[in-house]
């Protein structure tokens, strides 16, 4: 199956005019050495060049003949820190130019505040003056002013300034789809939303720190392969100083820009100068996936997650369980069963009920009865039962275990068309509300919740990648299976209580598993937070999006296909990068080498294999060569190397055939035509 394409909104030419003229100055900025300090390796060659800079100027004043070779090696030294700083540079100036992109959604909004909730009136106040707790009103055309729950109301709302996509969403009081986004644009209806961040720490400001990278930190792998890297340059800075004494000691006398040339070309510069590149365009990949990573560790982990939990309702399914049919019992016509279950349903806010009461208009042509005069029972999470109390009926509708309860009958004592209707709405996967009036059964409303289109596939794509799949829903088993096997997941937790989840991915943990969790509700706040990855949807509430370290934009579960791909990406970029790095170092030393030694030691000449002009020429070239691998490199560190969901044996062949074997062979060819070019035009 196809990925998923990035928004419009995110989806940037690689290298992008505006970004490039950015990066070019911060290239220029970033070799203050403080800030170098970050990166040993272009430090120490920054360090170095510095040093050869100055020894051509030397050359310069004593009109000697090494200034032309000495004033090459310099510029082409202070090329490669330059294109390191602008191969960094660039990465960040896309995420910059997201922050940009989002910090033009954001204006001077002037806010309707409401003093309670029944207020009419309101007071036109700054956004930027609310306060956790404050109550606005917006309508068609307002912008939402700040981060918030609605509390009362539904509403369509535009939150393409957040996602990049145009399709309106609705957002409505009651479950988990009341969270809405500062900036965001309220198209119909109207909404009263409570505000629950604070001025400066809504969503949108905490999104635009983080793909400006304000709040990014080396992750683990990172830093230990920068570990690696600075003991490797300490090695080959021993290697080089030591070679000077023992040198002279053989009869050849080595000039300290030849030295320099030596160790510039030995450490690995190639992914020094990438390293931090390749961790910044990780993140700003997931960004044009409309997923915005809070954790550089979490992008790592999703490489390799090998379970993945998934909360059933707003994730796997679309969570709006709408009413599909009204079943009657016992004798009773379905025509005064619509009519009792439209009065219980009146008084009942929640998604499910504006619901039945839209189906009972439509279907059976009934018009709203005046309930003014009524007592309302509303829905409690105790009782599981709403209702009201009109002209002596008691008309209850709620949980089939709590009516039943009500009317006292046990559920073995049922009457049989009740309880053949009740099963054959959970083995489809439905939720049963029954309804009664008095003591007396009405009949079944089956409510289904959908599942979202194409999803079996993508899990199928999943389980290709190797990653388990397991649904946690709070619906009894029988439910939970029906909905398991028309979704395609591997398992399901059913009846899952918080803490079940909590304690199913510390089991799981334990046992060694990387873990990923997908949720959008506040009950899967406590999983989001112990998973590994924790991928809160932005439709869900703000305690499941705080307790992530990653927020789907889309609200599309199944994108953590794309989010573990780029993990993926991003370890083999960084792996595939540090062997052509390494494998470099082997042919460089065979043109500098022989060429520092061939006039002591004749014998050497055996290992000129490119047959290069001169000594001054061999060295000039792999100084060049290893200035040039980085600009052509930068493509592919802000690309990333391809991934294909296929076996570790098969990715370790393939990354040594193309990045072992071709670091070998590259810099042969590569410094080899330089030669010729330098000889050409008598630079060396």
């Amino acid at each position: 199956m196809a990925p998923r394409s990035p928004s419009a909104r995110s989806a940037q030419k690689l290298f992008d005019p505006a970004i490039l003229g950015r990066a070019a100055l911060d290239a220029v900025t970033k070799l203050n050495p403080r800030t170098l300090a970050r990166n040993p390796v272009i430090f120490v060659t920054e360090v170095v060049s510095l040093g050869v800079t100055v020894l051509w100027i030397r050359d310069l004043a004593t009109s000697g003949g090494q200034a032309l070779f000495s004033g090459q090696i310099a510029f082409w030294l202070w090329f490669t820190v330059l294109f390191a700083n602008f191969a960094e540079a660039v990465a960040e100036g896309r995420g910059k130019a997201q922050a940009d992109s989002m910090r033009r959604t954001r204006s001077d909004t002037v806010a309707r505040r409401l003093a309670t909730l029944d207020a009419t009136a309101t007071e036109a106040v700054e956004a930027l003056s609310l306060r956790e707790g404050d109550l606005v009103l917006c309508e068609p055309g307002d912008l939402i002013p700040s981060d918030g729950e609605v509390v009362r109301g539904i509403a369509s709302v535009n939150e393409s300034a957040v996602t990049g996509e145009s399709a309106p969403v609705i957002r409505e009081s009651g479950g988990d789809r009341s969270a809405v986004t500062g900036g965001t644009m309220v198209l119909s209806d109207r909404i009263v939303v409570r505000i629950t961040a604070a001025p400066g720490a809504s969503f949108l400001d905490r999104m635009i720190a983080l793909v400006e990278g304000a709040e990014r930190q080396k992750t683990p792998n990172e830093l230990a392969l920068s570990i690696l890297l600075s003991g490797l340059t300490i090695i080959f800075l021993v290697v080089c100083v030591s070679l000077w004494p023992l040198a002279s000691y053989s009869g050849t006398a080595l000039s300290v820009t030849v030295l320099v040339a030596l160790l510039v070309c030995l450490i690995p510069t190639t992914i020094g100068g990438l390293l931090s590149a390749i961790g910044i365009a990780g993140m700003d990949r997931l960004i044009r996936f409309n997923v915005v990573a809070t954790s550089g560790r979490a992008v790592e982990a999703a490489g390799d997650v090998d379970t993945l939990l998934l909360d059933k309702t707003g994730t796997i399914t679309f969570g709006n369980r709408m009413p599909s049919e009204f079943i009657a019992v016992g004798g009773v016509p379905e025509q005064d069963l619509a009519e009792a279950v439209l009065l219980a349903s009146l008084s009942d806010e929640t998604p499910e009920g504006r619901a039945i009461v839209a189906l009972c208009r439509s279907r059976y042509g009934l018009a709203e009865a005046d309930i003014a005069a009524a007592t309302i029972v509303p829905f409690t999470a105790q009782t599981r039962i709403s209702g009201l109390d009109v002209g002596g009926r008691e008309l209850r509708k709620g949980a089939v275990e709590s009516v039943l309860e009500r009317v006292g009958i046990a559920p073995a004592s049922a009457p049989a068309d009740f309880r053949a209707a009740v099963d054959r709405i959970a083995r489809t996967g439905g939720t049963p509300l029954a309804v009664s009036d008095g003591r007396r059964l009405l009949g079944v409303v089956h409510l289904k919740d959908t599942v979202k289109p194409d999803i079996r596939a993508r899990f199928a794509e999943l389980r290709a990648m190797g990653i388990r799949t397991v649904m946690v829903t709070g619906d009894n088993p029988v439910t939970a299976a029906a909905i398991a096997v028309e979704a395609g997941v591997d398992d399901f937790l059913a009846q899952a209580k918080p803490e079940d989840k909590l304690a199913y991915i510390r089991r799981e943990q334990a046992g060694g598993r990387l873990i990923a969790m997908c949720g959008d509700g506040t009950n899967d706040a406590p999983a989001l937070a112990q998973a590994d990855v924790g991928v809160a949807m932005q439709t869900g509430t703000q305690a499941a999006r705080e307790a992530g370290n990653m927020v789907d934009l889309d609200s599309d579960p199944t994108k953590l296909i794309e989010v573990v791909g780029i993990g993926k990406q991003l370890l083999m970029t960084r792996g595939s990068l540090t062997t052509f790095s390494i494998a470099n170092d082997v042919a460089k030393y065979f043109a500098i080498i022989p060429a520092l030694f061939v006039a002591s030691f004749p014998q050497l000449a055996a290992l000129n294999v490119m047959r290069l002009a001169s000594p001054q020429s061999a060295i000039l070239s792999a100084v060049v060569f290893n200035a040039l691998i980085i600009v052509a490199l930068i493509p592919l560190a802000l690309r990333g190397v391809a991934y294909r969901p296929v076996g570790a044996a098969a990715l370790l062949r393939r990354n040594l055939l193309i990045y072992g074997v071709g670091g070998l062979v590259a810099p042969f060819i590569g410094i080899k035509l330089i030669d010729l070019a330098l000889s050409a035009l008598h630079l060396a």
